[in-house]
């Protein structure tokens, strides 16, 4: 063998060691995906959960990482496009293989990716308020049920508030319809006539509000106590809330309780004129606890900005991730089936000061809280429930009302109907 292939095929053994020191340095990651809008009309909404996802997986990997790995954070713009959001899921998971999927924010876009995710078995962890009606062994719903927002929220308003009229205004999508068909049924069931009910509907991106709240502002004159349930959402309701100003309409005179605005989306704007509207999440930035001030300190330090808040959906990250850590340490694996099997049960801290525990419906409990809007933009609670475990299929629809979900084995089902005894599928 000469000099010069003895000298060859050692540069290329070290190009091969170094080849498979790469590789071995990758295999050493686990990949976790971030699937939010980065632009489009959600971004107001989704561009901050891509932002404490980033600090949730900096923060473990200052722990040590995830079963001796660092976590590696995929980041993806679906950018408010909602058969963008299946074909960037699809990207995670076949392309990048992550091992789990944070993301979305309208239940379209959810609803978008839910077959990717069922066809090549990932998981989800879907961190906003939804309309129910559905059940999948790939996601993990961290937000609300209705029976979680929604219908505390009209309770509230009923007995707080003697409110008899109704306004059900949303966004033209599934989640805003579906829940006010929840909400249409619920109030008729406690005495509610068609006649005080009002419905309408914007598409997304929606500004030009002048007319409907003027529809709004003659309907509550009718001498009757009206208020506004909103399903507004993404960026119209900046120029919806500055509307309001713009009329005159007063949480003492119309109050409206909004489902989708929190401490981000008034961030934007001039707030003192809304000042007594209201908001029902899960969490609000307001929550004086340690463990939520030691977050909002985490999050204003990550971000080198002072002035950032926190949010609900922020909060349904933060639950989902570590539920997702623990589930992982738990099975010993990354394993998609051993993970999704290690998450029933599993409990965590939330920022409330209580604790989270997953249900074998793959929703959560939750405590439900009412807030009213202050001039900063923050929230005073005025009312705070016990935990609140998660319906995923609603007692007020008929072909809902009978179903349940338990995603553990023997039944492994989602929508399984009480009174026939069988399960109807794997989702629905």
């Amino acid at each position: 063998m000469s000099l010069r292939f003895k000298s060859f095929v050692a540069a290329a053994a070290v190009a091969a060691g170094v080849t498979l020191a790469s590789a071995g340095a990758q295999a050493q990651t686990i990949k976790v995906g971030i699937l939010h809008s980065l632009s489009g009309t959600m971004a107001i909404s989704e561009t901050t959960l891509k932002d404490v996802m980033l600090m949730l997986i900096d923060e473990q990997n200052k722990k040590g990482g995830l079963l001796g790995k660092k976590l590696e954070a995929v980041v993806v713009d679906p950018a408010s496009n909602w058969p963008l959001f299946a074909e960037k899921a699809k990207e995670l998971l076949l392309k990048d293989k992550v091992a789990a999927t944070f993301g979305c924010w309208t239940s379209v876009s959810r609803k978008s990716v839910l077959p990717v995710f069922e066809e090549n078995n990932g998981i989800l962890f879907y961190p906003v308020q939804y309309e129910g009606e559905e059940s999948s062994k790939n996601i993990f719903y961290t937000g609300a049920a209705p029976n979680q927002q929604a219908i505390p929220a009209v309770d509230y308003l009923a007995e707080n508030e003697k409110v008899q009229r109704w306004v059900l205004a949303g966004t033209d999508y599934v989640y805003p319809r579906t829940t006010n068909k929840i909400l249409e049924a619920y109030l008729k069931s406690k005495g509610v006539k068609s006649e005080d009910i009002m419905i309408n509907y914007t598409p997304f991106g929606h500004s030009d509000w002048q007319t409907i709240v003027a529809d709004i502002k003659k309907f509550g004159s009718a001498g009757k106590k009206t208020a506004v349930v909103s399903t507004i959402n993404g960026d119209a309701n900046v120029p919806f809330y500055k509307e309001l100003g713009n009329q005159g309409v007063k949480a003492t005179d119309i109050p409206v309780v909004a489902f989708s605005v929190g401490e981000e989306e008034l961030a934007g704007i001039d707030t003192k004129p809304l000042v007594g509207h209201l908001a029902a999440w899960n969490y609000f930035q307001s929550v004086d606890v340690p463990v939520n001030k030691t977050f909002i300190d985490q999050w204003k330090a990550y971000t080198k900005n002072p002035k950032r808040v926190t949010n609900d959906p922020m909060e349904a990250h933060v639950i989902g991730f570590n539920m997702w850590v623990k589930a992982v340490e738990k099975a010993g694996t990354t394993d998609t089936s051993a993970v999704i099997d290690a998450l029933v049960g599993v409990t965590v801290p939330n920022l409330s000061g209580g604790y989270s525990a997953m249900m074998p419906n793959h929703h959560i409990t939750k405590p439900v809280l009412i807030g009213e809007i202050k001039a900063d933009g923050q929230f005073s609670i005025v009312q705070q429930t016990a935990q609140v475990v998660g319906d995923e299929w609603s007692d007020y629809l008929e072909g809902s009302k009978d179903l349940i979900s338990d995603w553990r084995a023997p039944m492994t089902c989602g929508n399984f109907n009480v009174k026939t005894g069988k399960c109807g599928g794997a989702s629905k």
